[in-house]
C-alpha cells in the first residue's frame, strides 16, 4: 500500500513513535522561524536551555508584527533579537523586509523540509510542498536545540481539487469554502492535503492562501505537492536548486476525503465575527462599507497586489471608504514599485503600509466606531482590529478593491472582463536586508522591558482549586491574551502583560487570579483557538493557573498548557460542565499516581458532596512535563 504525501514527509523525519499508529510521534525539525511577538520569549526560553548554537538546518527571525515605535519597548525587543540571532546561529530579517511567512516562502521554504514556527499560520509553507506547522515559542526553541517536536499522529484528509477557478473567484475563496462546511474546529488533529488535477492551476502563492487559512480550520497543517508550479516558483525566486518532485503514491490512502469542484466556487466572504460564518457575496451586496485593508501573511503577494491594482487602476476610492494596502513583502513592494502598479495603487487614494502585519494583528488602522471593515486578512474576531464595535469581513482582494470603489460589499464579477496577473518569469531578489549568523561572542542586548523568564512549579498530587472564570465555547488567544499596539509590546514583559489577561472579557480576572493565589479555568468547547502564542498560557500560569478543565482544546494552545505546566483536562461528560459554578471549588486528588495510572480522574466540587470524572488523554512524556512544572524544568533535569 503507498504513503500519502503527508505519510512520506512524517517517515522520513521519525524519531519516535510509528505513522499510521494513532500515537505521540517525534519528528525531526529542519527549519523554524519567529517573530517578534513570540521571538524575545523563545529566544529567552532558547537561552536558558544553554546550547550555544543552533542545531537546525536553517533558522530564521524575522521582525514583522511590533514594528510600530511608540516607545522603546519594541525597538527593544528589536535590538535584543538581532543580538541573539547573531549569537545561536539565526538569520534576521529585519524591519521592513516582509512578513514571516511571506518571505519565508520566497526566500526559505524547501519542498519535503519540516517547518516548526512560532506562529499559527506557518502552515503557510504547505504551499511548497514542506510540512510547516505552527507551535509554541518553547517548542520551537527546543527544536532549535536539536530536539524532536511531538505531535498526535494526524488524521490525513484528502482534498481532491477538480476543474479551475472562474474568472474574479480566487484561492481566497477555495478555505472559505472549506471553512464553511468543517467550521473552525473542524480540522482538530487532521492534516489536509491537497491532490487533483485542479492543484496544477494553482500557482504557489495561490496554493499559500489556502494553506495558511487552513490554521482557522484548527488544523495541524495543510498541504499541496511539489511539482511543476513549484519548480517554476522556486526558479523565479532564483532557488531551483531547491526543487524536488514529492507527491502521494498512487494507491496512497486517507483517513477522510473531500471532493472540491474549482469551477463550482464563487466569490465568498466570512462575516463577523469568525472565520466560519460564510456567505455567498451575493446574499451581502450593498452592505455599506468604512475600511478596506488588503495585505496579512494570507492575501499580500505579488499577485494578490497585482490584482487589486489592476482593478483600482484609473479609478479613485468611494469617498466614504478608507483604503488600506500593506505589501507581504519588501519584494512584493519594490516589483510593484518597478512596474508602476504602486503608482496607480496611490493615485486611486490608497494609503500604502510597510511590508508587516500591522492591522491584521490590531496593530493600527482600527476601523471607526461601528464600522464595516473588508479585509483579505485570517481572522475577524470580535474586538481583534482594534474597535469593540467594528464588523470585520474577511474577502479576496478581488472582492475588497471593487468594494473599495463602490463603496458598499460589492460582486466583482460586475466589473467586466478579468485581467488575468502573469505569475513573473523573475522575482526581484534582494536579501541585503536579511543578515547572515555572526559571532557566537556577541553580547545580547537586553533593554528594560525584556524580563527574566517565569517558571511554574512542580505540580503536587493534591490540588485544591477555586474556579477563576467559567467560560463558554470557542474562547480564542485573543480572549486570553489580547494583542493590539497597547499589549503586544509587552511581549517580553511578562508581570507588566498579566494585567490584561482575559481582559475583553473580565477586567476583574488578574486582581482576582493574584488573591486566589492557585485557580482553575472551567470553559466549553475548542478552547484556545487562533494564534500560537503561548502568553495565553505562560501569563495565566505567572497568575497562578494550575489546570484548565473544557470539553474540548484547539491543539496548539493544549500543547502550549502543557508546556507551562498547566494541567488540561476535559469532561468526561459535557454535562458536567453545568454543574460547575463560577465560584466553585475544584479539588484534584492522587495527581501524581492518576496521570500515569489511567486516564480518568475522580474530581470532587468542594462543599456540595459531589463528584465528576474528568478525563486525560496525556502521553507518559506529556505527563513527565506537567509534574516537573512544564517542558523547561523538565528539559534542565534531564540535562544535569
Amino acid at each position: 500500500m503507498g504513503l500519502n504525501l503527508t505519510q512520506k514527509i512524517l517517515t522520513v523525519h521519525l524519531q519516535s513513535g510509528k505513522v499510521g499508529s494513532g500515537g505521540e510521534l517525534g519528528i525531526k525539525i529542519d527549519q523554524t522561524l519567529t517573530q517578534d511577538a513570540t521571538g524575545t520569549m523563545a529566544y529567552l526560553q532558547f537561552e536558558a536551555i544553554a546550547i550555544p548554537t543552533v542545531k537546525t538546518d536553517l533558522s530564521v527571525s524575522y521582525i514583522d508584527h511590533n514594528t510600530l515605535q511608540t516607545g522603546f519597548e519594541n525597538a527593544d525587543d528589536h535590538s535584543f533579537l538581532r543580538s541573539c540571532a547573531s549569537r545561536f546561529g539565526v538569520f534576521f530579517s529585519r524591519p521592513g523586509n516582509g512578513i514571516c511567512h511571506q518571505v519565508h516562502l520566497e526566500r526559505f521554504g524547501q519542498p519535503g523540509k519540516t517547518l516548526l514556527g512560532s506562529d499559527s499560520h506557518t502552515p503557510t509553507g504547505g504551499g511548497l510542498g514542506m510540512l510547516a506547522m505552527g507551535a509554541g515559542g518553547l517548542d520551537v526553541a527546543v527544536a532549535m536545540g536539536g530536539g524532536a517536536f511531538y505531535l498526535s499522529d494526524p488524521k490525513v484528509v484528502r482534498v481532491w481539487l477538480t476543474g479551475q477557478l472562474s474568472p474574479w473567484v480566487s484561492a481566497k475563496d477555495v478555505i472559505l469554502e472549506i471553512l464553511r462546511r468543517l467550521s473552525v474546529k473542524g480540522g482538530v488533529g487532521k492534516i489536509f492535503e491537497y491532490s487533483g488535477p485542479g492543484t496544477a492551476t494553482l500557482s504557489v502563492p495561490e496554493r499559500a492562501t489556502i494553506t495558511n487559512m487552513g490554521a482557522e480550520l484548527g488544523a495541524t497543517t495543510s498541504v499541496f505537492p511539489s511539482d511543476e508550479q513549484t519548480r517554476l516558483f522556486l526558479k523565479a525566486e532564483n532557488r531551483e536548486h531547491h526543487w524536488i518532485p514529492l507527491e502521494a503514491d498512487a494507491d496512497a490512502t486517507y483517513d477522510e476525503e473531500i471532493l472540491l469542484d474549482l469551477s463550482s466556487l464563487e466569490p465568498l466572504a466570512a462575516k463577523p465575527h469568525m472565520p466560519d460564518n460564510v456567505a455567498p457575496i451575493q446574499e451581502l451586496l450593498g452592505t455599506k462599507v468604512q475600511q478596506v485593508a488588503i495585505g496579512s501573511c494570507t492575501n499580500s503577494s505579488y499577485r494578490d497586489l497585482m490584482t487589486a491594482a489592476a482593478i483600482l487602476k484609473g479609478k479613485v476610492v468611494h469617498p466614504g471608504v478608507s483604503l488600506v494596502i500593506a505589501p507581504g513583502s519588501r519584494q512584493v513592494l519594490t516589483m510593484l514599485a518597478n512596474n508602476g502598479a504602486l503608482t496607480d495603487l496611490l493615485d486611486s487614494g490608497a494609503r500604502i503600509l510597510e511590508s508587516a502585519c500591522g492591522p491584521c494583528i490590531g496593530m493600527g488602522q482600527s476601523p471607526s466606531s461601528g464600522a464595516i471593515s473588508l479585509r483579505t486578512f485570517n481572522r475577524n474576531f470580535e474586538g481583534r482590529s482594534g474597535t469593540a464595535d467594528a464588523g470585520v469581513y474577511l474577502v479576496s482582494p478581488e472582492v475588497a478593491a471593487a468594494s473599495a470603489l463602490t463603496g458598499v460589499i460589492t460582486d466583482p464579477r460586475t466589473l467586466g472582463k478579468f485581467q488575468a496577473i502573469e505569475t513573473p518569469e523573475y522575482y526581484r531578489v534582494d536579501d541585503s536586508l536579511i543578515l547572515s549568523p555572526g559571532d557566537p561572542n556577541t553580547e545580547i542586548v537586553r533593554g528594560p522591558n525584556i524580563k527574566a523568564l517565569p517558571i511554574a512549579p512542580k505540580l503536587t498530587s493534591c490540588l485544591e482549586l477555586p474556579v477563576v472564570i467559567k467560560l463558554g465555547n470557542n474562547i480564542t488567544t485573543d480572549d486570553i491574551m489580547p494583542a493590539g499596539a497597547k499589549i503586544l509590546p509587552l511581549r517580553s514583559n511578562i508581570p507588566a502583560m498579566s494585567e490584561y489577561v482575559f481582559s475583553k472579557i473580565d477586567q476583574g480576572f488578574s486582581a482576582r487570579a493574584r488573591s486566589l493565589g492557585q485557580s482553575i479555568i472551567i470553559a466549553g468547547q475548542n478552547y484556545g483557538q487562533g494564534s500560537s502564542r503561548e502568553h495565553a498560557a505562560l501569563v495565566p500560569m505567572y497568575l497562578g493557573v494550575r489546570a484548565v478543565v473544557a470539553k474540548s482544546f484547539a491543539r496548539i494552545h493544549k500543547a502550549n498548557l502543557i508546556n507551562f505546566g498547566i494541567l488540561p483536562l476535559t469532561f468526561k461528560r459535557e454535562e458536567d460542565y453545568d454543574t460547575i459554578a463560577p465560584d466553585s471549588k475544584l479539588i484534584l486528588r492522587d495527581l501524581t499516581k492518576s496521570l500515569f495510572a489511567n486516564n480518568s480522574l475522580p474530581v470532587e466540587i468542594a462543599g456540595c458532596n459531589t463528584f465528576i470524572q474528568l478525563h486525560h488523554d496525556l502521553t507518559e512524556r506529556q505527563a513527565k512535563i506537567i509534574l516537573a512544572g512544564g517542558l523547561l524544568n523538565l528539559t534542565r533535569e534531564l540535562s544535569k
